[in-house]
């Protein structure tokens, strides 16, 4: 999930928005100015709606305390992470690798849901210290805001429990086999099956209230549901992508048999002699047997059809300087992080100042198949 609006840092982690959460903001603030007009009748327009929006700007603030918490205790535990993103269903923390060992998937689990709690009981804590009863209706906006985030907090935190992996009570279920097992690997499988099964619950039980007669909130359940299902079988491909990976080194995936293509070249004939007859994507630039550069079919959308003929390649092609590279020795997933967070597709393997390779999605994938094909044999 990436974030398309950055906010900035805490603590060093980026934060940012997917526009996804726009959506859903929208439909929060309606459905809160529901509920107070229901609570409050008496309530003008102006105070409902300010109300309203008072409420969602701190329910979002409670889901990034809530990130947080699993970001900042995955740095305690010597993780990079790299960002925080809220969209439509609340927030995820992105980290650049999984955590060494049960004990720390543990506490990285829990810090999300034990910080909803402690904020649920704060704002309940405050509003009782006011001197409002359980059954009786809050006296103030002020109240029913608190009350509100105090309920949903909880909630929120009860939610985030349920063993569903991969919500934060499935990766807490996670640690608990790997402790127990001493396999990472067979945790992750265990737990996987455990968050299909709940998901499969939650979509059965939307439709079963479906079709009894209830509104469509009920298929909320089978929304939820379907999440779950698609993001713990998201969760398993990554994980076993990243066991397949695990040791690999780049120069273990790159393909050495790289193209060349001189600088002083013009596109039409670079598009006629090489891209065409060869179907590569990726062409290292040489000049006076020197390597300059990289250029793909991306960089030759910069210029109009009609000036190819007029344009060389090292005019369009992107500057070794400018590029991001790794080395023969850098671990595979480090590199696809690189290109992940860097939004390209090819990598130069470069070392000593001599290019070895070229690294790219597509190495990664042929490399997969080729060791899934092994295995099977």
């Amino acid at each position: 999930m990436k974030a398309q609006i950055k906010f900035g840092r805490i603590a060093g982690i980026a934060i940012g928005l997917h526009y996804s959460w726009f959506f859903i903001a929208l439909l929060i603030a309606i459905s809160l100015a529901q509920h107070f007009r229901a609570v409050a009748p008496q309530w003008g327009t102006a105070a409902v709606w300010t109300a309203a929006i008072v409420t969602g700007v701190l329910f979002f603030a409670a889901l990034l305390l809530h990130e947080l918490a699993h970001s900042l205790v995955a740095k305690a535990r010597g993780l990079r992470v790299r960002e925080i993103t809220l969209f439509a269903l609340g927030g995820v923390s992105q980290f650049e690798s999984e955590a060494a060992d049960a004990k720390s998937e543990f506490w990285i689990a829990i810090a999300g849901p034990a910080t909803s709690f402690v904020i649920g009981l704060i704002t309940l804590g405050t509003v009782r210290l006011t001197g409002w009863l359980p059954g009786t209706q809050p006296a103030t906006p002020v109240i029913s805001v608190l009350l509100w985030l105090g309920y949903i907090n909880i909630m929120l935190a009860a939610f985030n429990m349920i063993p569903g992996y991969p919500l934060d009570g499935g990766r807490v279920l996670r640690a608990v086999i790997w402790w127990i097992t001493r396999s990472a690997d067979r945790a992750t499988r265990l737990a996987v099956q455990v968050g299909k099964a709940v998901a499969s619950l939650f979509i059965l039980w939307g439709l079963y209230e479906f079709f009894l007669g209830a509104n469509f909130g009920a298929l909320w359940l089978v929304f939820i549901g379907w999440f779950l299902l698609d993001a713990a079988r998201a969760s398993y491909v990554q994980g076993e992508l990243i066991a397949g990976l695990q040791g690999r080194r780049v120069a273990d995936v790159m393909d050495r048999d790289y193209a060349t293509v001189d600088g002083h070249l013009s596109l039409q004939d670079f598009v006629n002699e090489y891209v065409l007859r060869t179907g590569r994507r990726c062409f290292v630039v040489v000049q006076n047997g020197r390597v300059t550069g990289l250029i793909t079919p991306h960089e030759m959308k910069k210029v109009d059809r009609d000036r190819w003929a007029q344009t060389s390649v090292q005019s369009v092609m992107r500057p070794l300087a400018e590029l991001s590279t790794v080395a023969p020795d850098s671990p595979v997933i480090q590199a696809l992080e690189l290109m992940r967070s860097g939004d390209i597709n090819q990598l130069p393997v470069i070392s000593d100042g001599h290019v070895h390779g070229i690294f790219s999605r597509s190495h990664v994938l042929r490399f997969l198949k080729t060791q899934a094909e092994l295995q099977r044999t």
